[in-house]
């Protein structure tokens, strides 16, 4: 089953978060339909709500308050990028001028707080002490990331297993969010409802793996921002860690003098030492032990037809080119 192929399977359900998405970011504040509007519709994959719905649908729901939680899930994902943007000084994300670079940082971070407000409003109209405790501590965990990531950053002796602590924090703790809330909302077994989480949890630790590599082998108009942002924002991501500590003296100090400064102006020679010191394999390898953890987790699932988009899905953030 391929990506279009899967949404294909929840395009009515996929619809109706849309609408919801659309519905609650109503504000008779103008700039904040302005500027909300502008990121929710900016192109992004919708990933995460999918996630949510196909997990819920895979534990046999048949309710309709999924919509309010892939939209709450959707706010939170939105509302990081509006704040990660800022704290990056990035200008585009997903091919397009980001929020802060149109409208300002101030007004981007305040956007930002609206969505994570509006989406803890929803929590508690769905009235659910799990799901709040759920999401509540994820927020939390993904507010820790942003700082861990903030202090490796420019920080070339940053070990693979801080790196690791962040994109759990940042990345992977939403997804496994979403896919153990799909389980909750569908009062799933304690067991079905933790294999949801860890499928969820190592999927999004596999796609933040395969972000950071392609910021190193693809071209901007393909993955939708600048080629070595992250270098630029010396973020020393698991290439970059790996190339530095299998590459040569010379090698060695052009990745740490590149992180040390954010600059990406020999981005071409580094990604050739990428290249050249196996970074590129090595990263790709520990993607895919991620999905072969992922795809474990749903062996307590009953099969059906959105148990094998989940399989499918798994596969898709390691062969993906965006």
């Amino acid at each position: 089953m391929d990506i279009q192929s899967i949404y294909t399977l929840i395009k009515d359900d996929m619809a109706a978060v849309d609408a919801m998405i659309h519905a609650r970011l109503q504000s008779d504040v103008v700039l904040i339909n302005q500027l909300g509007h502008y990121i929710v519709n900016s192109g992004g994959k919708r990933l995460r709500p999918a996630l949510a719905i196909l997990c819920a649908r895979a534990c046999g729901y048949q309710g309709d308050q999924y919509a309010n939680l892939a939209t709450i899930i959707e706010f939170i994902h939105t509302a990081t990028l509006l704040h990660d943007d800022v704290v990056d000084g990035s200008d585009m994300r997903r091919g397009k001028e980001t929020a802060n670079n149109l409208w300002g940082n101030e007004a981007s971070v305040l956007v930002g707080d609206f969505l994570y407000t509006r989406s803890f409003e929803m929590m508690v109209e769905m009235n659910s002490m799990p799901l709040m405790e759920i999401l509540s501590h994820t927020t939390n965990v993904i507010a820790e990331g942003e700082v861990l990531q903030l202090l490796n950053c420019n920080d070339p002796d940053t070990s693979e297993a801080a790196y690791l602590e962040v994109i759990h924090h940042k990345t992977a703790k939403l997804f496994e969010a979403a896919g153990q809330l799909g389980a909750v909302i569908s009062l799933a077994s304690t067991d079905i409802e933790q294999a949801m989480a860890r499928y969820a949890m190592h999927l999004g630790s596999a796609f933040q793996l395969v972000d950071d590599l392609l910021d190193y082998s693809e071209s901007s108009d393909t993955i939708g921002k600048n080629i070595g942002d992250d270098l630029a924002e010396g973020k020393p991501t698991l290439p970059l860690i790996y190339a530095m500590q299998h590459g040569d003296d010379a090698q060695k100090q052009i990745i740490r003098h590149a992180i040390e400064h954010g600059e990406r102006d020999r981005i071409d020679d580094i990604i050739a030492i990428i290249q050249e010191t196996g970074a590129v394999n090595y990263t790709s390898q520990a993607a895919k032990k991620e999905v072969e953890h992922a795809k474990a987790a749903l062996s307590i699932l009953p099969d059906s037809i959105y148990k094998e988009a989940l399989m499918s899905l798994a596969d898709f953030s390691v062969e993906r080119h965006y």
